[in-house]
């Protein structure tokens, strides 16, 4: 059975206060440090690469989930592991042999994970499910943060879902402690991505990621008895 994983997306901390905003939400039960790494081709804005990671890892033993958002991929694989990388997760659009990097990835020491845009039927992913740790279904467009929530990506979920009953799937884009974690989760994520649904809550960060991991939680109970 799947288990809930809160990963709040170190975009919207204090990148000025990194290392400690990372170990502030470790304490506070999030189970992953999600990075976004954006290279100002694939997606429009630029953050951090390899370089952050590697200052970061010295600070934190945090689990740290690694989202490229980058055109090529491949080529940053060996630098995200020699940084500490724990997950390497890449978009399918940004490849054309998917398998072949999954394996790169695993050659390295480090999990897999296959991101999918909003536009991208999940038949595109479905020959690599097996091959990777997690699936990030993007539930806004990639690139920046604070969007809203796309509602017409539920279906998506629920289709991979019933496909991977097994299978870490990842949720990412403008999801908070409202009827948006409530519709991800009944329809199967069990890895819940949020930026500014969790920085954004000044002081209240630990209900949060608590409160969202009781909301999955439930969910997956209520799938294991029916």
């Amino acid at each position: 059975m799947v288990q809930a994983k809160i990963a709040p997306s170190l975009l919207s901390s204090d990148f000025a206060q990194l290392a400690s905003e990372c170990e502030r939400v470790k304490e506070y039960g999030a189970d992953y440090c999600h990075m976004d790494v954006m290279d100002g081709h694939f997606v429009p804005n630029l953050t951090i690469g390899a370089p952050v990671i590697k200052a970061l890892r010295k600070h934190t033993s945090a689990f740290l989930d690694c989202h490229l958002m980058v055109s090529n991929p491949g080529q940053w694989v060996e630098d995200f592991a020699k940084a500490g990388a724990d997950l390497f997760c890449f978009h399918v659009e940004a490849t054309d042999d998917p398998k072949s990097l999954i394996e790169t990835i695993h050659s390295h020491g480090m999990k897999a994970g296959l991101a999918v845009k909003p536009a991208t039927p999940i038949s595109a992913i479905l020959p690599y499910t097996s091959l990777v740790q997690h699936i990030l279904i993007m539930t806004v467009e990639p690139g920046f943060g604070g969007q809203s929530f796309m509602s017409d990506m539920i279906p998506k979920i629920r289709e991979l879902r019933k496909h991977c009953p097994e299978l870490d799937i990842e949720v990412d884009g403008g999801i908070g402690l409202n009827e948006t974690i409530d519709a991800v989760a009944e329809a199967g994520a069990n890895v819940i991505v949020s930026g500014s649904g969790v920085f954004g809550r000044k002081g209240e960060e630990k209900k949060v990621i608590d409160g969202m991991r009781e909301k999955v939680d439930e969910a997956i109970q209520k799938r294991a008895s029916t």
